[in-house]
């Protein structure tokens, strides 16, 4: 997530793209710049169900409670979804990214007008994917 800008950066930019050709092509543009997802996080664990391409997520816990996100996708505007959701949750405890709507973020940047109703299930499904496996650090 080091490449990635932070949440205020990345409205400011969203906002400055002309038309949704340019968005989603910066959206895939932050898909590029995910950190590498190791080869051994591909487990059915990581899978999320009810996307209609393959993605995988990954969370970790930090020493300072921050949670550490990791993502891929086979899809670049997916990769793409998953790099914004990740500039959401960054720098985030696992109790804040339980509580934090990020359905709302993305509906206040109109994504749920310019998605297809798969992509906008499939991210639900991501979110819901990270928040589930957030709870699981308070267990």
């Amino acid at each position: 997530m080091i490449n990635l800008p932070n949440k205020d950066q990345f409205i400011r930019y969203f906002s400055r793209c002309y038309n949704w050709e340019d968005k989603y092509l910066y959206i895939i543009e932050l898909g590029e710049k995910l950190l590498q997802f190791p080869k051994e996080m591909r487990t059915p664990h990581n899978l999320i169900t009810g996307c209609q391409n393959q993605v995988w997520i990954s969370l970790s816990i930090k020493t300072d409670n921050k949670i550490q996100l990791y993502g891929d996708s086979e899809a670049a505007i997916v990769k793409g979804l998953i790099a914004i959701t990740f500039i959401i949750y960054q720098g985030l405890t696992a109790e804040d990214i339980i509580s934090y709507d990020a359905i709302s973020f993305f509906s206040a940047l109109s994504f749920t007008q310019h998605l297809t109703p798969s992509r906008s299930h499939g991210l639900k499904a991501m979110i819901q994917h990270i928040r589930s496996q957030a709870t699981t650090f308070f267990q």
